[in-house]
């Protein structure tokens, strides 16, 4: 049965189902850690790198890049970040104002590499370590035959697939709907030079964009290297499910479509940005180089047992899914990986029930618990309101309040102290170093943002 160590020299015998980055993280990860590794997927290595379209931009943003070394060396010079510039506006038509702006460093090195390319290459060596990559359907009933065969059995097949096999954690999912609708696309013309979006920031190109719409959403923009055309720009737009964006999202059927829509949609509600956004093309070579959908942000018991009374553990967005607006879903899902890895090598017994689901409570105290709060506090929920209201203004005004709401998204943890207005006042105060009302004070709405038709004036 699984879950009963092996006698002998034997290695133990693992089992990952879904070859994402999850899955390819953790083939890799415990064939170097010295199990015997079988990766099976329903597609081929050449229809993942190429046929499918990248499940998510996957940045990195500082911290989890440690975690994701101890599983494979960085690869890649292109798609670094060191900061972030910021746009708020409110209202429409008449009334629509150039609300709050702020650039700061992050104080860090984030980092956007095609989903594709990373799970490819690790992949690739995981295949040069003698590892085993079976391309087959796997069932509920395939996974009972699989998980009775081996020591250790992980499902990494997403948030569809097999996740439905773990039960969700309803004291632990805030959500029962997506909160947003989105709407990915990679699109190249502008390189990551300094003259590149230089109206916003003086950091140029090594910054990225977050423009922020109160009735409609949200868009990222980043540097990004795509597993093909290399230095390009990654856009995902967060539109809110009851604001005008999200029946344009609704339209978009392929990759000029995509484009059409992020121009319409700067050209309407950011114009500022629009004349350095129409430059961007579509990747011709590259028709899958854009997704749209929507994430139920939501948590599962991480563990469960098949027909057949075999244990299996979910890893990545089967165990934790959450809404990509702020960057945590590959973080969490190499932190998981990682960790376990590490706990399954130093572990003699069986790996039972009970210790899987020991591993997942550790993580989800490490990691998994910010970086729901996080998403949330990015998708603007109520119970962040006065995080909100206060942080906002604040780091308009002060670099260093900006660089740690920013901060945030490499380690989410501090997020969980700051659960009242006190709270949030008090961090304001010790990361800007004066009283927090003396920072808040000095705020005043941004009047009007420069153009990327003007001259480059951008602040810091």
């Amino acid at each position: 049965m699984a879950g009963e160590g092996q006698s002998g020299d034997a290695r133990r015998k693992v089992a990952i189902v879904g070859a994402g980055l999850a899955g390819t993280s953790a083939a890799l990860g415990f064939a170097e850690a010295g199990f015997d590794v079988t990766l099976f997927s329903d597609r081929d290595r050449e229809s993942l790198r190429d046929k499918v379209p990248p499940t998510g931009v996957g940045v990195l943003f500082g911290k989890p890049r440690e975690w994701d070394a101890e599983i494979i060396d960085d690869l890649y010079e292109v798609g670094n970040t060191t900061g972030i510039s910021v746009r708020l506006h409110s209202g429409s038509g008449a009334d629509r104002a150039d609300v709050l702006e702020f650039n700061p460093d992050y104080g860090y090195v984030a980092q956007a590499v095609d989903l594709r390319l990373r799970a490819d290459d690790r992949l690739g060596r995981f295949l040069d370590r003698g590892g085993r990559f079976e391309v087959t359907s796997v069932d509920t009933d395939r996974l009972d035959t699989i998980a009775g065969s081996h020591d250790l059995t992980l499902v990494a097949t997403g948030k569809g697939g097999l996740s439905a096999l773990f039960p969700v954690n309803e004291s632990r999912t805030h959500y029962r709907e997506p909160q947003r609708k989105l709407l990915q696309v990679t699109l190249t013309g502008l390189d990551h030079g300094p003259d590149t979006f230089a109206y916003r920031s003086s950091a140029g190109g090594d910054h990225s964009l977050f423009n922020l719409d109160s009735e409609n959403g949200e868009i990222f923009v980043g540097p990004f290297l795509h597993k093909d055309a290399g230095a390009t720009w990654s856009f995902i737009v967060f539109a809110k499910t009851d604001g005008a964006w999200a029946a344009k999202v609704d339209e978009v059927e392929d990759a000029a479509s995509a484009r059409q829509t992020i121009v319409d949609i700067f050209t309407e509600y950011f114009p500022h940005d629009a004349p350095a956004i129409e430059k961007l093309q579509v990747i011709e070579s590259d028709p899958v180089s854009w997704l749209k959908g929507a994430v139920t942000p939501t948590v599962r018991h991480a563990v469960a047992t098949t027909r057949g009374g075999h244990t299996v553990a979910a890893i990545g967005d089967t165990a934790i899914a959450v809404d990509p607006v702020a960057g945590q879903g590959a973080a969490n899902t190499l932190i998981q990986v990682a960790e376990l890895v590490k706990a399954a090598k130093d572990h003699d017994g069986p790996f039972s029930t009970d210790w899987l689901e020991s591993e997942f409570e550790k993580h989800w105290e490490r990691r998994g618990r910010a970086a729901v709060e996080v998403t949330r506090l990015y998708l603007g929920d109520p119970d962040y309101a006065t995080h909100l209201e206060l942080s906002f203004p604040a780091a308009a005004v002060d670099t260093n309040v900006a660089s740690a709401l920013f901060g945030l998204l490499s380690d989410p943890n501090p997020l969980l102290t700051l659960g009242n207005r006190d709270d949030v006042l008090g961090f304001i105060t010790a990361v800007s170093g004066e009283p927090a009302d003396d920072v808040l004070g000095r705020f005043e709405p941004a009047g009007r943002f420069s153009s990327a038709t003007e001259p480059a004036t951008a602040a810091s």
